[in-house]
């Protein structure tokens, strides 16, 4: 968890590939959770080659059910927050300290709405979902 607002508004300036939906978001922000991944633990075995076909895109999808979960939990609580994906990674773990052998996997926005708003149309059903018998 990031509270320090220089480190955010570094992570603003230099570390969003000057993505301006992200600086929006982050100059707002008091609290960042930076999701971040143990390098080569998830999807290999223990000998360093791969459990799947899958091979080190593991680490990501676990990344991505945290970040969910987290979000879920968040909102529960009445808590926003913003998933970012757009970012210079290495410039990320440069500005918080990131141990040696993790990768940042997410950005993480949090804090309490000003506002609820209104839900974004859903795409239909029969648009996203395949059936194969």
């Amino acid at each position: 968890m990031v509270e320090d607002s220089e480190k955010i508004a570094k992570i603003c300036e230099e570390g969003v590939l000057g993505f301006e939906g992200n600086q929006k978001t982050l100059s707002k922000a008091k609290q960042l959770v930076v999701i971040a991944t143990v390098n080569k633990r998830c999807g290999y075995e223990r000998d360093g080659s791969f459990t799947t076909s899958k091979e080190d895109r593991w680490e990501m999808f676990d990344a991505g059910i945290a970040s969910q979960t987290f979000s879920l939990a968040a909102h529960s609580m009445g808590v926003g927050s913003v998933m970012m994906g757009i970012f210079d990674e290495a410039k990320i773990a440069e500005i918080i300290g990131l141990p040696e052998g993790q990768s940042v996997s997410c950005l993480l926005t949090i804090g309490y709405p000003k506002f609820i708003p209104d839900p974004v149309p859903r795409k239909e059903v029969a648009d996203l979902l395949t059936y194969v018998e």
